[in-house]
């Protein structure tokens, strides 16, 4: 009996890694299909924007929310509704037929990632104890991660093959087994389901949280400097430091400020955010390296990202060891160091190098990356007991989502500004310059129409310029962050508060 409740919990993990392959399938596929969207939908920049952008500010409103749901009325419950959702919206964006229903469907979409995103973790933590807990995280992880390039693979075939609904309906085969064995195999559990609802709190927190994905978001398409920009993240700043203050106060916060005081919380959350920010660094940049200087398409672009893949379960096996021996800080240091090695060394990255050197670097990264990101999920997840985990595992990844959204736009920026500033357009009519400013594939794209070899060596030496600035700004974060690992975080876990797995958790 004991072995089938042992062997329950890791088929039940199997269920949830296969609701986590389904987000990361949806994050990366739909830039593969943006060409497709833009000619059959008739769909403008604007449009194509607002594509990710519904799904972005909806997952940032609701990760708080749905954690406090999830405590209160069932993290089993809540996860079930979201993976309906998650299909319905899935199956309602490939039968889209204007680019508004698109956006609305992906916008229901975000909303059933969010509750995903948010009661995952909190699950992991009722069904794992400290000893098992690291595994289950290793796992959970890199199925996070296997989205980066199954997304491109998968869509890229299915494109080829198929209409460009099919990238949206590969979700619903995952989302059927996921439902089953959600169903079957994850017990139900609560936290406090007696805490009133924080609704100044609720209104605060995404007021606060969509006003600064959106302002990041703009930034990166407009710069810092826009006035607009500014306001909206000023306005989501302010937005947050109010929710702060009235969580001080608060009868029954939406958020436990007290887990903030402690060091594995914080330092935790703030070493797997800043390791999210520099590999951001690697994956905004490679994609075009791999599609505008080398011709690659999105399906070969795919098979390039593997070594990612393979880097970060080779590093996430060897974290959960040598955590054991020596201990988190120190392997979350090692790890952040060696993305910070890998990165700086792709700067070495020019037009003529090598796939096998890129290979290199990038899969060392993703060596890094495993050291680094189940770490210190583990360190921060293991604060949690059972009451707090749902909204404190919502609190982790609305701390990580934001990370990423700023990593997205500060990282794109420096990489834009240098192959503006480096990109030769001399002698271009005003219309074929500004083109080939806007970015590398519209460079490539204007070369090609014009004939011009000179023109395309530029704008790949100019993105190649781009790409190692931007390379060099992740790398300063993760050598940063390797250091501040060393300051902030504790030498061992804290005891484990979590309850016994399984049967002791089921209402």
């Amino acid at each position: 009996m004991v072995t089938s409740k042992k062997n329950a919990r890791w088929y039940a993990l199997a269920a949830l890694a296969l609701c986590t392959v389904a987000i990361g399938l949806d994050g990366t596929v739909l830039s593969v299909a943006l060409p497709t969207l833009a000619g059959d939908l008739g769909a403008t920049t604007a449009d194509l924007q607002w594509f990710t952008t519904s799904y972005l500010l909806v997952l940032a409103a609701m990760l708080l929310p749905a954690g406090m749901l999830g405590d209160r009325f069932g993290r089993k419950r809540l996860l079930l509704g979201a993976l309906v959702i998650f299909g319905a919206a899935s199956a309602a964006c490939a039968m889209a037929e204007t680019t508004g229903q698109l956006i609305a469907a992906r916008a229901v979409l975000g909303l059933g990632s969010a509750v995903i995103m948010s009661l995952i973790g909190a699950v992991l933590t009722v069904l794992f104890d400290e000893r098992e807990r690291p595994r289950a995280l290793t796992i959970w992880i890199t199925a996070n991660a296997l989205g980066i390039p199954l997304g491109p693979l998968l869509g890229g075939w299915l494109l080829d093959n198929f209409h460009w609904g099919s990238v949206f309906l590969i979700n619903l085969p995952i989302v059927g087994l996921g439902l089953i064995a959600v169903a079957v195999l994850v017990p139900e559990s609560y936290g406090d389901r007696r805490r009133r609802f924080d609704l100044p709190g609720i209104l605060l927190s995404t007021i606060g949280l969509v006003a600064v994905t959106y302002g990041i978001i703009e930034a990166g398409d407009r710069g810092w400097g826009d006035a607009g920009t500014s306001v909206t993240i000023a306005v989501g700043v302010f937005a947050l430091v109010a929710l702060v203050l009235w969580q001080r106060r608060a009868a029954a916060p939406l958020i436990d400020l007290g887990l903030f005081r402690n060091r594995s919380f914080t330092g935790g959350t703030i070493m797997a955010t800043i390791a999210g920010f520099a590999f951001f660094g690697l994956l905004f940049a490679l994609p075009q390296l791999f599609q505008a200087v080398n011709g690659t398409d999105a399906f070969g672009t795919g098979v390039r990202l593997l070594p990612v893949i393979g880097g970060l379960m080779v590093g996430a096996r060897l974290g959960e060891k040598a955590a054991a021996r020596f201990g988190p800080r120190a392997v979350i240091a090692a790890g952040l160091a060696l993305m910070s090695a890998a990165l700086f060394a792709g700067t070495a990255t020019g037009t003529g190098t090598g796939y096998g050197w890129v290979a290199a670097w990038i899969g060392v990264a993703g060596v890094g990356l495993g050291l680094t990101m189940p770490t210190s999920m583990n360190v921060t997840i293991s604060t949690l007991d059972a009451e707090r985990s749902g909204v404190g595992n919502a609190l982790i990844q609305a701390i990580r989502q934001v990370g990423s959204a700023i990593g997205v736009a500060v990282l794109g920026m420096v990489l834009n500004s240098g192959y503006r500033d480096t990109v030769d357009v001399g002698g271009l009519p005003p219309e074929a310059a500004d083109a080939v400013r806007d970015s590398a594939a519209s460079g490539v794209a204007v070369a090609g129409r014009a004939g011009s070899p000179e023109l395309l060596d530029s704008v790949r030496d100019a993105f190649v310029h781009g790409m190692g600035l931007s390379l060099i700004v992740s790398g300063a974060v993760a050598a940063a962050g390797a250091i501040l690992a060393l300051i902030i975080l504790p030498r061992g876990l804290p005891a484990d508060r979590s309850p016994a797995p399984m049967a002791e958790s089921v209402a």
